[in-house]
Order: C-alpha cells, then structure tokens, then sequence
C-alpha cells in the first residue's frame, strides 16, 4: 500500500461514535471530494460516555481497525485527518453583537472587521465557559473554538456577504462558535497521535452535519432542523436561510432505549439491543406480541422528547422554526422513535407554524460528497461525510490563504472554520 505523497490530496474522517468508529477515506477533486474507501468498527459499552472518549486505548484500537478497512480499499495510506467531537459539553450557539463606528464615513476594512469579530468570539468563549460552569457546579472549565461560521453581517440594516469596502454608521455581526473542553479535546488529539494522523481540524458534530447539507453556496437559503441521534447522544442544529444558528448536544442516544429494554425485561445488554433492531423491522401485525418492547421503547422516546422540546425552546432569538427536521445517526434508524415524532403533538409548544415534516438525509443530499464505492448507503454515515465536507472547507481556506495577499486572505482567515 502506498503512502500518501505530499501533492496527493486525500484526507480521512474520522466519525469516533458511541456505538462504532467510522472513517472514509476521500479523494479531494476540482468538485468536491469522492469516498474511496470506507470503514468501520464496533466500540465497547466502557469505550465512550456520552460521546466523549472515555477509554483512550480501547478508542485507538477501534479506529485503527476502522482506518485499516478504509485504507485497504482505497490502498492509500492517508495521515491527515478531521475528526469529529460530540458530548453534551460541546457547546455551540450564535452570538450577535452590534458596533457602532465613530466615523461612518469611513470605508471598513479587514482590521476593523477582525477586532469586532475577535470580540465576538471573546463573548462567545465566556459565554461558553459560563454554562459549563453551571452545568459542573461552579468548576472552571477550560475550552478551545473549535469552530466558527460567519451567520450573517448587516450594515445600517443592510445584509452583506463581505463588509469590505462598505461605509455605514451601525455593524451587526452574527456569528457561530462552537466550543469545547479541552479535556475532550485532547483526547482526540492523542487518539490522533497515537494512530499517527495530523489532525486539519476537529469539528463539532452537528455543525459538520450542517456543513453537509449547506455545501459552499454563499446564496444558501436553506432552513432545518437536523437531528443526529448516535448511540450515546443526540446532536441538534439549527440552519435559518443557510446560516447555523446553533447547536445543542443531550445524553440520549440509541443507548438509552437499548438500557430501558434490558431493564423492563431483565436480559443482558446484547440481547436487548438485538430486540430493539429487530423490532423496528416487524411487520405491524406483529407488534402486538411484543408489547412489553413497545412501552419500554415508548417511555424512552417520551424522555427523548422532552431533551428535544428542551434544545429547541433556547432558539427564542428565531420568530420561527424551521419545519423541515433531518435526521441522521444510528439511532434514527429506531422506527419507534421516527413513528412518535410524526404522529405525536411534541410540537405543539413550540414556535411552528405548520406540523414538522420529518425525514431522513439521504447521502445524495451531501453537498460536494461523492461516493465511489458504494459503501455509503445510509443516513448512519452523515457525520462522517459531513466531517470529509468540513475538511475540505479547511483545505479551500488555506488555498485562498496560500494563493492570495492583502485584505481578503486576512479575512479568510479570522473565521477558522
């Protein structure tokens, strides 16, 4: 198998879940990239807790064995790599602020842009460090950006895409910032070390999904709710006229309704998991002998609601939200949990206007992503797709960097995506 050359450009995702490691290996085209090759592994019950690295060797053994598939099929070995960061301690939210500049009259240019922006970003941090020490009790906690997105910037009431060269007396800059703790992080970065990887970038979950979706368009307007629900955590983004207006991590993924069945029926964890599979492939007509599955699966789903009325009820700086919800993640192949968002009225307190219709995201529908070996076949590989999605942003970013002088690449830079 051959390395990875230096003018080669491949990069890896790695999507390290509660349930099962992914990677895709993907060719970076003039188009997008193209998945040449696809892994997976298994994790233990004691490898993650709540989508954060709980056991950093057993970690690094699953993904080797998940990079090892991946790098057969597409016989490359690949080293630079984004990997993905989940847990209810990432947080990611939309921070506006509005300057007032002393001479409107003068034309803005990058400095200017980059002090407000940085101040954005300052305010987000300790926002960001503030819940978390509510969330732990008053512990100080460290946290790194992990990633930021420009939502939108208005001058005196005036939606532009780049603010450079404009004059106007009032600025409103939204941004998205997502941060996490740095114990969370490091331990990604010595899963990374330890199988050898540079790391481009680590990216908060739900905003790689968001970027899967969006794709590059600055004209995006797309609007939804997307829902990644994995094994030990549900990822929540907000995406209004194609900008992320937030994300929202709880600890209720799939695990949870596998426990509620190992508990209500008394059997071994394995054994509930395979139940709650395969009771979301019965026919209807079946679903009567295995009722005691049902209400174990109902009572979870009810608890889950209540995380997502909860995620959803903080986005009170929206008029409305959106109505279209996208779901990825394994735990959204739970028939139960799909059949109680459609025909239940959890919604109902919420700002709708109209019934959310629910659907799950089709890989196709991953901008710029193409899949070369028909491996990909499932709403399951969303994330990872979406991280190869935020990895190429990185590497466009860096072109522009590279290739460019002046005003434009110092205001590339400042947003880090």
């Amino acid at each position: 198998m051959k390395r990875q050359s230096k003018a080669a450009q491949h990069i890896v995702a790695l999507d390290v879940g509660t349930e099962n490691v992914k990677a895709l290996i993907g060719r970076v085209t003039d188009e997008g990239v193209q998945i040449v090759g696809v892994g997976r592994a298994h994790q233990q019950l004691s490898d993650m807790q709540a989508g954060a690295v709980a056991d950093i060797g057993s970690v690094v053994e699953n993904c080797n064995k998940a990079l090892a598939q991946a790098e057969e099929q597409a016989q490359i070995s690949v080293r630079t790599a984004v990997v993905g960061i989940a847990g209810e301690l990432v947080k990611g939210t939309t921070t506006t602020i509005r300057c007032t500049r002393k001479d409107p009259n003068l034309e803005l240019d990058v400095d200017e842009m980059e002090r407000i922006i940085e101040l954005v970003q300052e305010r987000a941090e300790a926002q960001a460090r503030k819940n978390l020490e509510l969330e732990l009790g008053g512990q100080h906690i460290d946290v790194r950006l992990v990633n930021s997105a420009l939502v939108s910037i208005s001058i005196d009431g005036y939606n532009v895409t780049n603010p450079i060269g404009f004059k106007g007396r009032d600025i409103l800059v939204q941004l998205y910032t997502a941060f996490a703790p740095m114990i969370h992080i490091s331990a990604l970065e010595r899963v990374a070390n330890e199988l050898d990887l540079d790391l481009l970038a680590v990216a908060a979950e739900p905003f790689a999904v968001a970027r899967s979706v969006i794709g590059d368009s600055t004209n995006a307007t797309m609007s939804a709710i997307l829902m990644d629900v994995g094994g030990g955590t549900t990822d929540i983004a907000v995406i209004n006229e194609g900008g992320v207006q937030g994300t929202k991590m709880f600890g209720i993924g799939g695990r949870a309704f596998t426990r509620s069945i190992e508990r209500d029926l008394g059997v071994e964890f394995d054994v509930a998991e395979k139940l709650k599979l395969d009771f979301s492939t019965r026919a209807e007509e079946e679903l009567n002998q295995h009722a005691s599955i049902s209400e174990s699966l109902e009572k979870t789903c009810d608890v889950w609601l209540s995380g997502v009325e909860l995620a959803l009820s903080d986005y009170s700086d929206l008029e409305n939200l959106p109505h279209q919800i996208l779901l990825c993640g394994g735990g959204a192949s739970l028939k139960k949990l799909i059949d109680t968002l459609n025909q239940t009225n959890w919604y109902g307190q919420l700002p709708f206007t109209r019934k959310p219709r629910i659907s799950l995201i089709n890989p196709d529908q991953v901008v710029g992503i193409e899949d070369t070996t028909s491996r990909v076949e499932d709403h399951t590989y969303i994330t990872a797709m979406g991280l190869l999605r935020v990895g190429l942003d990185t590497i466009q970013q860096q072109e522009d960097i590279a290739s460019t002088s002046g005003l434009r690449a110092r205001f590339d830079r400042m947003l880090r995506i």
